[in-house]
């Protein structure tokens, strides 16, 4: 075999990876958003309360963190439902509280889920499709998502309506930017592991979500 021959047969090698790797992913990721709903669903049903934000976040970094550690075994798959399982129940009492405590709640959640599919279709679409690469965005964006997660924290913490609602509004661009980054490094072989690509996107997904219910909610004039 030449050496280019042995080229061509590399890259090839690379390109049926990736495209399992980007298979794999949305496959594991259309299983957990609907495990996900299923989980909101039971806790509309059963009337859960909203958990305390302190309980949402530990949940949440804990499973983040035990998925990160076995992403390379099975275990990962479980660690992976059940932290979309969990991030799931929690958004059940949010949804509950739309649909039934506001007099446009079930407009405002369905122009949300829509607004989410279409947002993250689109940007996928065309991160897969024109295959730019969008590395470059890395260290913006884990700059943007801390301050924005602080920012977050700061408005919960001292009741500030208006600063949440600048959080939201920079959630929605940051996790629109978020999901070129990490379909483009699915594409370019940036990443390779289909569990933790899952994990990110949903958590794009989960945010982007949130963000545009309560954009949605103070546009509409219930804030």
């Amino acid at each position: 075999m030449t050496s280019q021959e042995r080229v061509i047969s590399s890259a090839g090698a690379r390109s049926i990876e990736t495209n399992k790797v980007i298979r794999n992913t949305y496959t594991l990721l259309s299983l957990t958003l609907a495990f996900s709903a299923v989980m909101a669903g039971v806790a509309m049903i059963t009337n859960a309360p909203p958990m305390h934000w302190l309980l949402v976040l530990g949940g949440y970094f804990g499973l983040l963190f035990l998925t990160n550690y076995l992403r390379n075994s099975v275990w990962g798959l479980a660690s992976v439902f059940a932290l979309t399982g969990f991030m799931g129940f929690t958004l059940g009492p949010i949804i509950g509280y739309y649909l039934t405590a506001v007099s446009n709640g079930p407009q405002i959640v369905l122009t949300a889920f829509g607004g989410t599919a279409a947002i993250f279709l689109g940007l996928s679409a065309y991160a897969l499709t024109t295959r730019k690469d969008f590395s470059f965005m890395g260290g913006f964006l884990f700059a943007g998502i801390l301050v924005g997660f602080l920012a977050g924290l700061g408005a919960m913490v001292f009741q500030l309506p208006g600063m949440m609602l600048g959080v939201s509004a920079l959630f929605v661009l940051l996790m629109s930017a978020f999901i070129l980054y990490q379909t483009s490094a699915l594409v370019h072989g940036g990443e390779t592991n289909y569990i933790m690509a899952t994990v990110g996107l949903y958590i794009a997904i989960y945010n982007l979500f949130t963000s545009l219910l309560h954009l949605l909610m103070a546009f509409s004039g219930n804030e």
